[in-house]
């Protein structure tokens, strides 16, 4: 934190979503416009963030997180490390819809060049309904963001009174308030405002990460195939032939592949893509399985979920296609 007398500089970045959004009638949660409101009546509806750090807020996008996008990603991340590198800026607290709230933290995760306390907050009801949950997660997040234990913890996310991960959070259920959940536990919780951790990830998080993005302007192109039974290699051949870089297969159990599909996904190998095999089950960790996967060159990819093995891949790519190095990313971080 800065070496002054003061509260910590947090700078909230507001990119949309239902926190900042507004339906007809205030018993609507669903049906509404999401990202609506701005970054200044979303701080102005809870003057409490002013009690615990100094807030400076910015607009950096006003849409629904079903649309998040690899350009917003890393407009997103330039700013996030722009504003760190600065020693008036203590935290960083980011406002997001929840469709796709973790895939942006796992990025980021990968991707920001400082230890500084980075959180990502949200809402499951719009800023209009009755008993809207995001005045509350703000305030937890801003709580969060301005104590010196979230230094070096990576990118956080917090809703619903829980700390977690970047890395293990995802999104369990289509409307409940507690829909944020780790598989394998959450870092902490907020006590009546206080942040306590119990845990921390010891994989490698923001602030020691080997990924730079300041001079991208688009990320590799990979795509996800999930897998079901009576799968066949439609798509795989299809992504073969669009051009696709690496493909995540998002498998039945241990990460297991219809042998349909297993035939085709060797032929993308041998044409060029990297094939990460990952889990449609929601937790686990794929490891190595049958013999034909490591001959064909598969990958695992480890605990994470097909969305979070998709960005891993693809800021592996912007540094190398040597399947060795990549495999060892999938267990560094």
């Amino acid at each position: 934190m800065s070496d002054t007398a003061e509260k910590p500089h947090l700078v909230i970045l507001a990119t949309g979503g239902t926190i900042a959004g507004s339906a007809a009638d205030d018993t609507a949660t669903t049906g509404y416009q999401a990202g609506a409101l701005g970054i200044d009546v979303l701080v102005a509806a809870v003057p409490e963030v002013r009690d615990f750090a100094q807030i400076t807020g910015e607009q950096l996008a006003s849409l629904d997180s079903k649309d998040m996008s690899d350009e917003v990603w890393l407009k997103l991340s330039r700013r996030v490390n722009e504003l760190l590198a600065k020693e008036d800026v203590d935290g960083i607290v980011i406002t997001h819809g929840t469709d796709t709230l973790e895939e942006t933290a796992y990025f980021l995760n990968l991707t920001v060049q400082s230890k500084k306390p980075v959180v990502l907050t949200g809402a499951m009801r719009p800023a209009t309904a009755i008993s809207a949950d995001g005045p509350m997660n703000l305030l937890n997040a801003v709580r969060l963001a301005a104590s010196p234990q979230s230094f070096d913890r990576g990118v956080l996310v917090c809703l619903n009174d829980q700390i977690d991960s970047a890395r293990h959070v995802t999104k369990t259920n289509t409307t409940s308030l507690d829909t944020f959940k780790s598989p394998l536990g959450p870092l902490g919780c907020m006590n009546d405002g206080r942040p306590t951790f119990y845990n921390r990830v010891d994989r490698r998080h923001a602030g020691d990460t080997e990924f730079e993005v300041r001079n991208l302007t688009e990320l590799p192109y990979v795509k996800i195939i999930y897998g079901h039974a009576g799968d066949d290699a439609l798509f795989v051949d299809a992504a073969i032939k669009a051009g696709v870089r690496g493909l995540i297969y998002a498998g039945t159990g241990n990460g297991s592949i219809h042998k349909a599909a297993e035939a085709a996904l060797a032929r993308a190998v041998k044409a060029g893509l990297i094939v990460v095999r990952s889990t449609r089950t929601g937790s686990g960790t794929v490891i190595p399985a049958e013999q034909s996967y490591s001959e064909a060159g598969f990958l695992e990819g480890d605990s994470l979920n097909p969305q979070k093995c998709r960005i891993l891949l693809q800021l592996a790519l912007t540094r190398t296609t040597d399947l060795r190095q990549i495999q060892q990313m999938f267990y560094e971080y």
